[in-house]
């Protein structure tokens, strides 16, 4: 029997725009005609920037074979020089590809193999990204943009060979225009290029030679490594220092060795500068009279070129000294280097575990979910909530052995479970412009079932990611006794719509599960209640005017068993006067403005107090519903929405429904 293989894995991509790359090409070839992408067009809304008004500075799309005669799209091998920035700023892309081609394993998910510019060529190529949980598969045509006969952004050193520019153009479409690709983390393209998960390192958490160790060991395991040298203010980004080095840009980690020379032996790290060229001048670069030392076979193992192509080696020690931080992105959790123990530069890399990966996509609504930070306590609660329940611990924790003799002492460590938890926000770049909310997550332990205002508002978290800050994903690993936890998702202000993905890595036996709300029965008639509602009954029996329109009234009385009448009973009437006094108070008590009307955060209050419990999607179809699309909803839109909710779920039990 035929398996299915799942929409969205590396072997069945989801088709971007449903464009089907297959079909597309056997359509060009049977034609003869080259293919002309109608959904990323030859003009200034693909560039996605103003047009420059110097005639001189035109852009024209042309194909390779029309830029050079010799055109291929790989020449020999992929590698590092085979790509450099053009005129966009995005060396945090172009310096993620750069990693790529260290890993031709990694590389192929992205660019699949068997494509050309001489062998059933149409025009049409294809590639392939990772985007919140699915491989996206994106369909280009080799129509790219030129300015006084160059190509106007990513181009390879060789200057004839286009897989690197045509990579660009499909992640450009991908995400928008070319514009959009202005201005960037590193941690996003290592992400989108391998499905892994991205984090940052300072490189002053690691003497020189763990850090180089470290790094060796990342990269053996197939990491994607780069680093940067952070800008201290907007201006000094883009300048060079005396050591050729350039501020707040992203560099590809590509390589580390040890180096033989008369007296011991170097650590070196090799680097690339996406411009492919300006380059480090220090010790052990190109021109350095260090390599004088060094054995002319030792020289041609490692490759050594002195040539000006971006890519230089430069010893621990100064990369210590000069860079600040050190992007990792690993494709398997298990890579991470912990931040609390460096590992032993001389013992061998931690088995490799097994991990059980759970993922959710989900949105901030304004007015439902998008409740803000816990500075905002009247609606931090009702930001998504995710349950993650931690069944057994995890003995295989990579320890050294003086870690080992700690746990032993300590058992309840011992007894923790590993969890890796990350939050992106999706779809932020938007044309020339990177529109990053402030994000974070934080994790608490469940405490009974209903977690409303009071219980955020007590309890105080078992983890988060950290302050809220402005970048794609936010990431932690953290350590937690077994039990059931709900793992909190949140912009820092309130009222600000988006999507996000959560996906949490967490060792064999674990869960993750979306929580949503449940509803409850109507609360009982209290006895004054009843006596004061026989009093009113007996005295005034007939229509009874509460200050509601007609149509609520109907609600009311249809949300009872009449036998087809259009009138209540008194025995009817108590619960539901009963319950409109109740709904009343609550009404009053949840306005607290004293508007007369309530907001969508104030509803989703005022209804738990009226013991009906949802979750925030079903709020925000109520508020469309019972608000009209109003900013705020009166007290009889309120009193309907109850009605009508109780109506709905009495129908299907008396205790709970969920939503």
């Amino acid at each position: 029997m035929e398996t299915q293989v799942a929409t969205g894995s590396i072997a069945n991509p989801v088709q971007f725009r449903d464009q089907d790359y297959v079909a597309l090409l056997d359509a060009c070839v049977k034609s003869g005609s080259l293919f002309s992408d109608p959904t990323f067009a030859p003009d200034q809304s693909s560039i996605g920037m103003p047009t420059d008004p110097d005639p001189k500075k035109e852009i024209k799309w042309l194909r390779p074979k029309e830029i050079s005669a010799n055109a291929v799209f790989v020449e020999d091998t992929t590698c590092t020089t085979d790509i450099c920035q053009g005129q966009l700023g995005d060396c945090w892309l172009l310096a993620a590809l750069s990693c790529l081609t260290m890993h031709p394993n990694l590389f192929v998910k992205v660019v699949p193999p068997n494509q050309s510019l001489t062998e059933s060529y149409a025009g049409i190529f294809h590639f392939t990204f990772w985007q919140y949980g699915e491989w996206v598969e994106v369909v280009v045509d080799d129509r790219l943009p030129v300015r006084g006969g160059r190509l106007l952004f990513s181009y390879s050193c060789t200057r004839n060979e286009y897989w690197s520019a045509l990579v660009e153009k499909a992640y450009a479409k991908l995400i928008g225009s070319y514009g959009s690709l202005k201005g960037g983390n590193i941690s996003e393209a290592m992400e989108d290029f391998t499905g892994g998960i991205a984090y940052s390192l300072p490189v002053s958490s690691r003497t020189p030679r763990i850090m180089w160790k470290a790094l060796s060991d990342a990269l053996s395991r197939g990491s994607l490594l780069s680093c940067f040298i952070q800008a201290s203010n907007y201006l000094e980004i883009g300048t060079v220092t005396a050591e050729g080095l350039v501020k707040g840009h992203a560099y590809a980690i590509t390589d580390t060795d040890t180096v033989k020379k008369s007296a011991g032996e170097a650590l070196l790290l090799r680097l690339r500068n996406p411009w492919g060229f300006v380059e480090y001048s220090g010790p052990w670069s190109d021109k350095s009279k260090d390599w004088d030392d060094v054995d002319a076979a030792e020289k041609k193992r490692i490759e050594l070129k002195n040539s000006e192509d971006g890519e230089f080696w430069i010893s621990a020690e100064d990369f210590s000294k000069l860079f600040g931080t050190v992007e990792l992105c690993s494709v398997d959790p298990d890579p991470i280097v912990d931040e609390d123990t460096p590992t032993d530069p001389d013992s061998p890399a931690a088995p490799i575990s097994s991990w059980t990966l759970s993922s959710h996509k989900g949105s901030w609504v304004s007015g439902s979910t998008a409740g803000g930070s816990c500075t905002y306590p009247r609606s931090f609660w009702k930001n998504p909530q995710f349950q993650l329940v931690l069944a057994e611990h995890d003995d295989d924790h990579a320890m050294t052995p003086e870690e080992k003799k700690v746990a032993e002492n300590q058992k309840e460590k011992a007894k923790q479970c590993t969890v890796l938890v990350e939050l992106l926000q999706k779809n932020r770049r938007k044309k020339d412009k990177v529109n990053f909310l402030h994000i974070a997550f934080h994790i608490y332990r469940l405490r009974g079932l209903c977690l409303d205002q009071s219980f955020f508002s007590s309890q105080q978290p078992v983890g988060s990611s950290g302050k809220y800050q402005p970048l794609r994903a936010v990431w932690r690993e953290v350590r937690l006794d077994p039990g059931n936890y709900v793992i909190l998702a949140s912009t820092y202000s309130p009222n600000q719509p988006a999507e996000f993905f959560l996906r949490v890595y967490s060792k064999t036996g674990n869960n993750l599960g979306y929580r949503r709300g449940w509803v409850m029965s109507m609360p009982p008639v209290l006895a004054e209640d009843r006596k004061r509602v026989q009093k009113t009954f007996d005295e005034m029996a007939g229509p009874k005017d509460y200050q509601l329109p007609l149509e609520t009234c109907r609600q009311l009385i249809f949300g009872e068993e009449t036998g087809g009448r259009s009138s209540l009973t008194r025995e009817q009437t108590e619960p539901v006067l009963a319950s409109l006094r109740s709904l009343q108070s609550i009404f009053f008590k949840f306005d607290q403005d004293s508007s007369g009307t309530m907001s969508p955060f104030e509803l989703s209050l005022a209804l738990q107090a009226a013991r009906v419990q949802c979750d925030g999607q079903v709020i925000q179809l109520l508020w469309e519903r019972f608000g009209s699309g109003e900013p705020h909803l009166p007290f009889h839109g309120f009193v309907a929405c109850v009605t009508r909710l109780r109506k709905l779920f009495g129908m299907s039990t008396h205790t709970h429904a969920h939503s």
